[in-house]
């Protein structure tokens, strides 16, 4: 009797691959024709105007730490400071869009929609207009660099040029292995408010220095209230950053003493510097981020803490920039 064929043999064929990069991507195929292309509100709102201020803070306080030094103004050479260093910033969250998006760790994000993860802009066109600020800035750094003859700067400029690419670019980005905060600190921080002194009078009062760690110690947060909001998608990609490694509670109280330390810097700064009290008056921002960083139920509710974080930055760049001036 010839084999019967049997209905319920199983076909054996290949094995199924795991999914690779984030497990919370979707794997449903999406139509091109039905993916928006990015606008230019996409292409601002992917600059993240919320985290500029930062770029400004460091300037403030570094021109009013230099005009300790000599008593003038050097607003040239401040406007290039100030174009520097929000080129930086731009580019680096261009950067950090490109990178991030690619990897699929942007795919369930709480913030605002990314270009690379939506598919609203090519990765490549992402890419160069990030490359594209950190043209500029590289362009207005030379300017500063010809104009002081500090030819050494030069090193300086690539290495915050670097340390913005591989925030989460490159093969093992620091921004994945919980140095984020640490490298803000130094170069949002220190390094961005001392150059912007050393580039006017040649010279870096310890004005500078303590001033630069309070914006240092600013940025760190507003970084702490963007990775506290992604913590759930960032554990699950893969994405290491301090928050996640230290878990929410203690970021909650990092983030605190980020808020607060600017402003025990500020008092002691007052003792020679009376205007500086006036720093205090900026915690009518600090303290309700602080209340919204603890009581918060949703994440997206952490976005109005970035931003009031952001915003007593630069408030309290100007209060220190006026303390010296004054």
């Amino acid at each position: 009797m010839a084999g019967t064929p049997s209905k319920n043999r199983k076909r054996t064929g290949p094995k199924k691959q795991p999914p690779r990069g984030n497990p919370q991507k979707s794997h449903e195929p999406r139509d091109p024709r039905h993916i928006e292309k990015a606008t230019s509100r996409d292409w601002i709102g992917a600059a993240r105007l919320r985290t500029l201020p930062l770029a400004v803070t460091p300037i403030l306080i570094g021109t009013g730490a230099a005009h300790l030094v000599d008593g003038l103004f050097h607003w040239v050479i401040a406007l290039f400071c100030l174009i520097v260093s929000v080129s930086l910033q731009i580019g680096v969250n261009y950067a950090n869009d490109y990178s991030d998006g690619i990897r699929g760790t942007d795919d369930h994000r709480v913030g605002p929609a990314r270009l690379t993860a939506s598919r609203k802009a090519k990765p490549r066109t992402v890419l160069l207009v990030a490359l594209a600020f950190f043209a500029i800035a590289a362009i207005a750094g030379l300017a500063l660099v010809i104009r002081t003859q500090q030819w050494w700067l030069l090193a300086v400029g690539a290495v915050c040029i670097l340390a913005a690419w591989f925030y989460t670019g490159g093969k093992r980005p620091y921004g994945y292995y919980g140095l984020g905060e640490l490298f803000v600190f130094v170069f949002f921080g220190l390094v961005a408010t001392a150059g912007t002194t050393f580039v006017q009078v040649l010279s870096v009062p310890q004005e500078a220095w303590f001033g630069g760690a309070g914006a240092g110690f600013l940025a760190c947060a507003v970084l702490l209230a963007n990775n506290l909001r992604d913590i759930d998608q960032d554990r699950t990609a893969g994405k290491r950053t301090l928050t996640v490694l230290i878990g929410r509670r203690w970021t909650q109280v990092l983030f605190t003493v980020f808020v607060l330390a600017p402003f025990g810097i500020a008092a002691f700064l007052a003792v020679f510097y009376p205007i500086a009290w006036l720093t205090l008056m900026v915690l009518l921002a600090a303290l309700p981020a602080i209340l919204i960083g603890w009581t918060y139920r949703l994440p997206k509710e952490l976005l109005v803490a970035l931003a009031l974080t952001s915003l007593t930055s630069i408030a309290y760049g100007a209060a220190l920039c006026w303390a010296f001036i004054g």
